[in-house]
């Protein structure tokens, strides 16, 4: 049998909270966040390299299994990359909507008023690419088996859109079919799969949205308490 190294533990690093401290941020928190809509109207204006850093730092601290981390973030902003990278999304969706997605599909997106024009992809400042890395690559170059890939890079891409909501940037998660082009102009190696292109900036003025609603809470969560409780 394999002996298993043991675990080096250190203290945890935890800010305690009051009860109505913890209830006030809750609530405050929840009510930024739903105000959170995705935009497809974004201005040109500039967004400090800094602040994308700060919001990809937010999404590297996530949970992962086995806490390999297997993800990988790549920010562009360079004009000439974001022009390759719409001319490549903008050629899928064009196939996408012309028949390839079928008419359930369309029917769906209908009310969002989406289309293959996707000028957003070249105005907005930063585009990130949300890589999940199949498995990883060892300093010898061996194979090292990654865990619970989709669920660990879901829960750091929803970390990094909240981050980027918190500093006040409005956000869109495109995702082209297939987006094999994505790993070809960001460079990156044969273990890793293009899964989300972030958007990522100020939303232009006069932007708008679609008119959707939210399910209600009860239907999205339920409750088993104690009895009493």
């Amino acid at each position: 049998m394999t002996q298993r190294a043991q675990p080096q533990l250190v203290p945890l690093d935890f800010i305690a909270r009051t009860p109505p401290e913890t209830a006030e941020r809750a609530t405050a928190f929840a009510d930024l966040m739903a105000r959170r809509r995705t935009v497809r109207d974004f201005s040109d204006r500039p967004v400090p390299r800094a602040v994308i850093a700060d919001c990809l730092r937010t999404a590297a601290s996530a949970p992962s299994g086995a806490n390999q981390q297997p993800w990988h973030f790549v920010a562009i902003g360079d004009p000439a990359t974001k022009a390759r990278i719409r001319a490549a999304a903008e050629a899928e969706e064009r196939a996408f909507y012309g028949g390839r997605a079928g008419d359930e599909w369309l029917t769906a997106l209908a009310p969002l008023g989406t289309d293959a024009h996707k000028p957003f992809l070249e105005t907005a400042p930063w585009l990130i690419v949300i890589f999940a890395q199949r498995h990883g690559v060892g300093p010898d170059g061996e194979r090292i088996k990654h865990y619970y890939v989709p669920e660990s890079v879901g829960i750091a891409t929803g970390l990094l859109i909240a981050a980027l909501h918190n500093a006040g940037l409005a956000t869109l998660t495109h995702t082209p079919s297939p987006m094999g082009f994505l790993s070809d102009i960001c460079g990156r190696p044969a273990n890793e799969k293009p899964v989300i292109l972030l958007v990522a900036g100020y939303p232009a003025q006069g932007a708008v949205v679609p008119a959707i609603h939210r399910k209600p809470f009860e239907a999205v969560a339920s409750w088993i308490e104690a009895d009493g409780r």
